[in-house]
């Protein structure tokens, strides 16, 4: 596309330009002219024994004598013959045309436009010459259009526009070559992007400016802004940040919210744009009295009672009424009633505030679904979209099931763009399903490092792809190195196995790896494959098998304690292990937009083969919520393990303290640690902590990225089966206390999070490490 090199330098360049650009204009002038004011004809009726045509090379004259439409010796009227021009000049190959009467003969003189020679693109630098292109209508090799010419400089501009670039310009430059054709620049100069400086609020009382700014999708220039991309100013993004204001206050009970009008100012400079939501938050409802009833005869509403989980003073939420009203259709689904219609009827309290919900069982219209089109999938097979829905032809029209099967298919993220619709079919009962998406890039390819004070720098490779030839499945890869160890993994996981809502997962990795905990190296290879499946609204069971082979290897095994040694000593090693872990999640589609858990249980057995027993236990709890009008985000932790291996546990399989467990104390920094000289750390059998944790605004302006954090970890590691030359009660269960503060980060390029702690309740031999700065990246 791109050609830097000219024959002709600017100045010839640029008159060559205006001269053509004066040429149209004063045939526009001319043709004009003789459109209103005639002067060759002056006859009111004319009749032509012979036409011809004059001036073209390419276009052929019985196709503009087509154009024309004039037959010889036909009596044709004045206006007639301004149709025939009209006709000519509207097919748009022309730059120039004229009707000459000479007596009883006609000549058509034409001027063909010229040929589009070569298009360049000069000046561009925020979009590439490929993102223009695709904007650009006017084509080598075609004729040459001044108004295509024109709309796509438009639409070049429009481009810079939504990138918030609203200065720039673009004129486009025709230059004239030999053979009647020409080359096309279009000439940008960009300017500068209109940044917004500042998003402010007016009518907001419950929630403050800092709060409603972190919803929007539109940010504020800050520090960072050569890198991010959201602080300019873009009409679209501002409509829908719009609805995302609408969206948060009415999950949170302002059911008469709404956004008066959103104002984009310039500075004085026109440099920057200051932009103002106007809002009317209302009255925030809770919910008060539930009921549900039937307008059905053989349904009874005791039945669908059940399925009401709202509670006399939770706050309302749509999401809540939704939810119940999906639980309510899929027992009538269960039932075998179909067509059921659940109408919520609200009833206000203005007094207390509260909203009394009668949902109301009725028969709605008897259509069925004809079939389901989708178009738009040029990469994802119809199949992946299709198992969106759980209607299928022929079955009753829902339309909360098709609402929820859109939310599905965008939940995919394998599509930039996706519309559902439901139109009429072949007759008044039926409805057709129209699916229609644009296909995104699903696949990744990173490098990168991470850092943290224990394990110092760390590469990383990775590749994923997230619809692994239009399948729907995950392939994913990484590498991860630094000069001492390194790991090598492979995933991949087909989300409906069998064509059921059952998840097959396998894995694969090799590693070499020596903790900062440990003297010894260990290598290791293992196969692991897995099915999850729901097994509630919000809970799954996920089933593994694992087949491991590794060993531990030292070059100067007599420097390693007692107990590294005997697990040294047996070699190569395999295990092979079955396990579950149950998982119960209500922080995405909990009633509560506030707060959420996180509870997971899971057990491993190993000795279904190989050369290693054990039963390994664990158990997690997490809570969050957030407080002072979502200000301040608490979170709790709750945790343990247990590892039975039958009174011959090995250091490879016992639990480490991590700065994941424990804050305050490196990597196996406490638990069971050896009297020798190292004082390697052994690791325990049993682990439990519990952490809390307080994230808040630090006052500064929000797009800096920064907040501040505290946090309390409570917590030990101990249980060992064997205690020959350990220290001293150093197995034994004595809880450590950490107090500390944090410093968050968040940056375009990944998140820093700086950790500066200091142990309250610890021991002599606890190895502690005060500060933690971890860095991840991707470039």
């Amino acid at each position: 596309m791109k050609n830097k090199t000219r024959d002709t330098d600017k100045r010839v360049k640029s008159a060559t330009g205006k001269a053509f650009a004066l040429s149209l204009t004063a045939l526009t002038l001319t043709t004009t002219a003789y459109t209103v004011f005639p002067s060759a004809v002056v006859a009111q009726s004319y009749a032509f024994s012979s036409v011809s045509v004059d001036g073209n090379t390419r276009v052929g004259a019985d196709t503009i004598l087509s154009y024309a439409g004039i037959a010889r010796s036909e009596q044709i009227s004045a206006a007639a013959l301004n149709d025939a021009y009209q006709r000519i000049v509207g097919s748009g190959l022309f730059e120039s045309v004229e009707m000459i009467p000479q007596g009883n003969r006609l000549v058509i003189k034409v001027t063909e436009f010229p040929i589009v020679s070569r298009i360049n693109i000069e000046g561009n630098r925020a979009l590439d010459d490929a993102a223009l292109a695709s904007l650009i209508q006017t084509r080598e090799r075609r004729v040459f259009s001044p108004s295509t010419v024109e709309a796509d400089a438009a639409a070049i501009t429009e481009a810079y526009a939504a990138k918030g670039q609203l200065v720039a310009t673009v004129t486009p430059q025709i230059i004239r070559r030999s053979g009647n054709r020409v080359d096309v620049v279009f000439d940008v100069s960009e300017g500068k992007g209109v940044e917004i400086e500042r998003l402010s609020f007016v009518g907001n009382r419950s929630f403050s400016d800092a709060r409603l700014r972190r919803v929007l999708g539109t940010k504020q220039a800050g520090l960072l802004r050569f890198i991010v991309g959201r602080d300019t100013y873009n009409e679209d993004r501002i409509a829908f940040d719009k609805r995302v204001l609408t969206d948060f206050y009415t999950s949170r009970g302002y059911i008469d919210f709404s956004v008066l009008n959103a104002t984009a100012e310039f500075s004085r400079e026109r440099n920057a744009h200051f932009v103002t939501f106007s809002v009317r938050e209302g009255q925030s409802y809770d919910f008060a009295n539930t009921s549900v009833v039937s307008e059905i005869d053989g349904v009874d509403a005791a039945d669908y009672q059940r399925a009401i989980n709202l509670r006399p003073g939770q706050t309302y939420s749509p999401v809540a009424i939704e939810n119940v009203i999906s639980r309510m259709e899929k027992i009538a689904q269960d039932k075998g009633v179909d067509f059921l219609r659940v109408e919520p009827r609200v009833t206000r309290n203005e007094r207390s505030l509260t909203l009394d919900v009668e949902f109301v069982l009725s028969k709605g219209p008897r259509i069925f679904v004809e079939r389901i089109d989708i178009e738009g999938n040029a990469t994802t097979l119809d199949r992946v979209v299709r198992r969106q829905f759980s209607t299928v032809e022929g079955d009753p029209f829902n339309p909360r099931e098709i609402r929820e099967a859109a939310s599905r298919i965008r939940a995919l993220n394998f599509f930039s763009n996706t519309d559902v619709n439901a139109r009429e079919g072949s007759s008044p009962d039926q409805v057709v399903v129209d699916v229609n998406v644009e296909e995104a890039p699903t696949g990744s390819f990173s490098f990168g490092a991470n850092y943290s004070v224990s394990d110092n720098f760390v590469l990383i490779a990775s590749f994923s792809e997230r619809n692994f030839l239009g399948r729907g499945q995950t392939v994913s890869a990484d590498l991860t190195t630094n000069i001492d160890d390194g790991t090598l993994r492979f995933n991949f996981i087909e989300p409906a196995f069998l064509g059921r809502n059952v998840a097959l997962g396998f894995g694969l990795g090799l590693s070499s790896s020596q903790p900062s905990y440990a003297l010894h190296t260990t290598r290791t290879a293992y196969v692991s494959p897995s099915l999850t499946f729901p097994i509630s609204e919000r809970g799954k069971l996920r089933l593994d098998y694992r087949f491991q082979m590794s060993e531990m290897s030292n070059p100067d095994a007599a420097t390693l304690p007692t107990l590294v040694q005997n697990d040294l000593a047996l070699g190569r090693l395999t295990t092979q292990s079955v396990g579950y872990t149950y998982s119960f999640d209500s922080r995405r589609n909990g009633l509560n937009p506030d707060a959420g858990i996180l509870f997971s249980f899971g057990q491993e057995y190993a000795g279904l083969g190989g050369d290693v027993e054990y039963i390994k236990t664990t158990a997690e709890l997490r809570g969050q919520m957030k407080v002072f009008n979502e200000q301040v985000t608490l979170l709790g932790v709750i945790e343990g393990g247990v590892i039975d291996a039958d009174g011959n546990s090995m250091v490879n399989d016992r639990y480490f303290n991590s700065s994941d467990m424990i804050r305050g104390f490196e990597p196996g920094g406490i638990g069971p640690r050896s009297n020798d000289s190292n004082g390697t750390a052994l690791g325990g059998n049993y682990f439990a902590v519990a952490r809390l944790e307080a994230q808040f605004p630090l006052g500064l302006p929000e797009e800096y990225g920064l907040k501040g954090g505290l946090f309390l970890d409570h917590g030990a590691v101990w249980g060992l089966d064997d205690t020959t030359d350990i220290i001293a009660g150093s197995d034994e269960r004595i809880f450590r206390t950490v107090a500390g503060a944090s410093l968050f980060w968040d940056t375009p390029i990944g998140p820093l999070r700086f950790n500066f702690s200091k142990p309250l309740d610890k021991q002599s031999y606890d190895k502690e490490q005060t500060f933690d700065l971890t860095i991840s990246t991707e470039f």
